[in-house]
């Protein structure tokens, strides 16, 4: 073997007749401007006399897991990442790409420049671009739909979802599948497939691509932008995709590249790299090293529908799960619920039936509180009442250890209040899921006034293995996602009391890019339960503006889709549909009070609802609820609805600057506080 030769972050060594290139950039080599130049130093220096293959692989786990994102904001820099699949695809002699890990973005596009590509049977592929705001920028959108098609193409460019490297080599993305596992013998199985290889160049670029009817292209391209829920990229990746094939494949990767470099720099993809970033911070960093307890068994107390959610979510997670529940009926429904639910994963062809009966083993069902003994941590989500929440903590308080954590997933109630009087309140905290809680991304650690470092630590390991998007907050009412959303739904009932119906309110949101309208929202959800808290501070109504058309929406009897009627009318499907019984309820309250609709547009809807979520936010942050203002954004992002395409409320703030953010407030101001002139 010769000696290899550096080139920083890349790395080129012989085999005999194989010359390896070895990328080495950790954790993930992702593509940096030195990962790209040694790359086309490595093909410079390799002697073609000697050598009848070239192998392109990884370090560590991955060969490339996409590009460095910190690149693209910058102007790019040469040599760029074209130029390199370029002279990959043109270099003389086969090269063999060797997928594994996470093979993503820039990584799969180096290894579809390449001739062949094996794959280690748990690797992933994709393209997943568009959800960082940008398309395939180096023959990706081009080489693809040559390899696998272009129905399997559109679907995983426009999708952005990567696909095993089982599928992969069963639609011809992948060659063939190693089966060594250790690194030796993985080694020795590449150099050996190389050393025999005799099948020359496979460019790409060469092959035709498939034909496929442009009105069965287009219904599927519609489908998949329905599902991208508005993300710009989504519909250019869609057009670049479906033009392969229709002009030479110079010309095609030459309007690729000048989309990518529209896009790298728009707001959309400035707003989707911020939220990357800030995903990927530490939530939570303690004042002085701390180490996470070690939690293996998990008390859910509740098996309604967010208990048995949040029972489902921990033990997907991988932990031994007690669910109590003293009313055998509520138990076994519970029971049922996460059967069904993992019935119809099976169903999706998300998980196999011997997955299922091992998380069902896992499953503790009891009806006897003492069932918690022994537990690592519990977490109650009963009934939303003070005096049953104290009276429960209190019980759990003389069951468990005084080491065991005590969570409780209430949405608005004070947490010191559930907890107070009981034994080492460092480890009492608030884990508030979101429904359904085994989907849902948000958690949100509430840290109390005792919640000690080391608890939150804990909490934080235990959500990233839940793989939730945790933020820490304060014990606040609302804590930061309630509030936020309570501040947004009271914009959108005073514009509902000054003339928009409903329907053009959610409408106008949901073209902004809200996953739903606030209406259809409050429906799914139930009005009842927010028309009682409204009915228990009935006493300060009067201290603010009221709107109380949600209050005669309820003394109608519609109480939203669980009743058949709220905001809209539902009928078998449960489709929303506009019901003029609700504008009669609405006119009548405007006539009672005074009040002379006027029209509203898109524009002043979205950017009232807008800057009613940025105005809460900054009290949010003042207030010293949330620390970061990043949290504040993956909130929304990830429990409302809020378009991830624009950032967030506080992101959007930022681009606006202090000028444009204080003059517009003043405006909401204005508009808020108005009566019923």
């Amino acid at each position: 073997m010769a000696e290899p030769r550096n080139s920083g972050q890349v790395h080129l060594r012989q085999e005999g007749a194989v010359a390896v290139i070895t990328l080495d950039n950790p954790p993930v080599n992702s593509s940096t401007d030195a990962v790209r130049r040694g790359i086309l130093a490595a093909l410079d220096r390799i002697d073609v006399q000697r050598t009848t293959a070239v192998v392109l692989t990884g370090t560590g786990q991955h060969l490339m897991a996409g590009a460095d994102l910190h690149e693209l904001e910058n102007e790019p820099t040469e040599p760029t990442l074209p130029q390199v699949t370029a002279a990959l695809a043109s270099f003389p002699l086969p090269l063999i790409a060797v997928v594994k890990g996470h093979t993503l973005g820039g990584g799969l596009e180096l290894a579809l420049a390449c001739d062949v590509r094996l794959a280690t049977p748990t690797a992933m592929l994709g393209l997943p671009e568009v959800n960082v705001g940008v398309i395939p920028g180096a023959g990706g959108t081009q080489r693809l739909p040559r390899a696998v098609g272009l129905p399997k193409a559109l679907e995983m460019i426009v999708g952005g979802k990567p696909i095993t490297a089982v599928e992969a080599n069963r639609i011809g993305l992948v060659d063939e599948l190693l089966t060594a596992t250790e690194d030796a013998a993985q080694n020795a199985e590449i150099l050996a497939y190389a050393s025999r290889y005799r099948g020359g160049k496979r460019p790409l670029a060469e092959r035709d691509v498939v034909p496929i009817e442009e009105a069965t292209l287009q219904a599927q391209a519609q489908k998949l932008l329905a599902r991208s829920r508005g993300l710009p990229a989504a519909a250019v990746a869609a057009e670049v995709v479906m033009s392969a094939g229709k002009s030479s494949f110079a010309e095609a990767v030459a309007k690729e590249r000048a989309h990518f470099l529209a896009l790298r720099g728009s707001e959309p993809a400035r707003a989707l790299r911020y939220l990357f970033f800030a995903e990927r911070e530490q939530p939570f960093t303690p004042t002085q090293a701390v180490a996470p307890r070690t939690l293996e068994r998990v008390s859910v107390i509740g098996a309604g529908t967010m208990g048995s959610g949040i029972a489902l979510c921990v033990l997907q997670a991988g932990y031994t799960v007690d669910l109590l529940e003293l009313n055998a009926a509520a138990l076994e429904t519970g029971v049922k619920r996460i059967a069904q639910e993992l019935e119809a994963d099976i169903g999706r062809g998300h998980m196999t039936t011997e997955r299922r009966d091992e998380l069902l083993a896992r499953l503790r069902p009891a009806q006897q509180i003492q069932a918690v003994v022994g537990t690592d941590l519990v977490i109650e989500a009963i009934v939303e009442d003070l005096d049953v929440k104290r009276a429960l903590f209190a019980d759990l308080a003389g069951l468990v250890g005084e080491e065991t954590l005590l969570a409780t997933n209430t949405s608005y109630l004070d947490i010191d209040r559930i907890a107070e009087g009981i034994a080492n309140p460092a480890r009492v905290l608030g884990l508030h899921f979101f429904s359904p809680a085994h989907r849902m991304a948000l958690l949100e650690v509430v840290r109390c006034k005792a919640t000690s470092e080391q608890t939150l630590s804990t909490a934080i390991k235990f959500s990233r293995r839940l793989k939730k998007k945790a933020i820490v907050v304060a014990n606040s009412w609302g804590f930061v996602g309630n509030r936020l959303y309570a501040a947004y739904r009271r914009q959108c009932e005073f514009m509902l009391e000054e003339g928009a119906s409903p329907e053009r309110i959610d409408v106008a949101l949901e073209a902004y890019g809200f996953a739903m309208g606030p209406f259809k929202v409050a429906d799914m959800s139930g009005l009842d339960i927010a028309w009682k808290m409204r009915q228990q501070t009935m006493a300060t109504r009067h201290l603010r503006r009221y709107v109380g058309i949600p209050d005669m929406i309820c003394e109608a009897g519609r109480l939203g889709r669980k009743t058949g009627k709220g905001y809209y009318r539902y009928g078998e499907d449960k489709r929303p549909v506009t019901d003029p019984e609700v504008a009669a309820i609405v006119d009548r309250y405007r006539r009672e009070q005074g009040i002379e609709a006027r029209a509203f547009d898109d524009e002043e809807i979205q950017q009232r609802a807008l800057l009613a979520l940025i105005n809460e936010a900054l009290l949010l942050l003042d207030e010293g609820v949330c620390q970061r203002p990043e949290d504040i954004d993956i909130a929304l992002v990830h429990g409302y609805g809020f378009p991830r395409w624009r950032g967030g409320p506080l992101f959007i703030a930022r681009q606006w600057g202090r000028e444009r953010l204080a003059s517009e407030l003043v405006w909401l101001a204005e508009v808020s506080g108005r009566g019923h002139e």
